[in-house]
């Protein structure tokens, strides 16, 4: 449909296809426990980052202010049109308040050098508590090597699969008011999904799913760098 946002379509990448890696990240959490759990976590490691805690409560609040009136003129819809998501309704925004500009910019600032071109319309994604994110791998026809997301409202548990041997998976734990960066083989390599309030679990933690929303940023398509190059 004409009206949904083009940043959400999937496919699957051409074998040998990744970004030139970044720094090296392990992310974990206040206590000392790591952020990431599974067979391909180590694997995973310089390609995802975490940030907990990356706004306030009073800045969540007024980013949800500045988004609940465009939100709320939406129906939560049960299926996505490409299958993706269920229990869904999203929006694209251009323009913020003052306040709320410096949020997302500093969003774009940890994720993207300096230079780098990025796409000008943020992904909005509104999940309801039953909603969840099956999985995939963003559309390299829309957007570039590295996915930024805020997450508002609700913890959940983000799953990475990789596109090559199913039994190679990390889990990931957002907190509310974390942000995720996936780059590299982790944007390229594996497809990633929300798991259902039923599914999700972090190790034997139980992580409840509430309403979540999410502030996704992306930069533009590049030509991919090969294994070789």
């Amino acid at each position: 449909p004409a009206d949904t946002p083009t940043m959400l379509r999937c496919s699957k990448m051409a074998a040998g296809a990744r970004a030139l890696p970044l720094r090296v990240f392990r992310p974990r959490a206040a206590s000392g426990l790591p952020l990431l759990r599974g067979p391909a976590a180590q694997r995973l490691a310089r390609d995802v980052e975490i940030r907990q805690q990356f706004v306030s409560l009073e800045e969540e609040a007024a980013l949800l202010r500045e988004l609940e009136p465009r939100l709320q003129r939406q129906r939560y819809q049960r299926e996505h049109w490409d299958r993706a998501i269920h229990g869904y309704r999203e929006i694209e925004k251009s323009h913020w308040t003052e306040q709320n500009e410096a949020v997302v910019q500093r969003l774009r600032d940890i994720a993207f050098p300096p230079g780098v071109p990025q796409l000008s319309m943020v992904h909005v994604l509104d999940l309801d508590e039953s909603g969840f994110i099956n999985p995939h791998v963003d559309s390299v026809k829309f957007c570039g090597d590295t996915i930024a997301g805020l997450c508002l409202l609700s913890a959940s548990v983000m799953r990475l699969l990789s596109e090559d041997n199913d039994a190679d998976q990390v889990d990931l734990l957002l907190e509310r008011r974390s942000v995720y960066i996936l780059r590299g083989i982790a944007r390229y390599r594996f497809s990633h999904q929300i798991l259902r309030d039923e599914e999700s679990f972090f190790g034997a933690r139980k992580v409840p799913r509430g309403r979540r929303v999410s502030i996704i940023c992306r930069n533009l398509p590049q030509a991919p760098v090969s294994d070789t190059g």
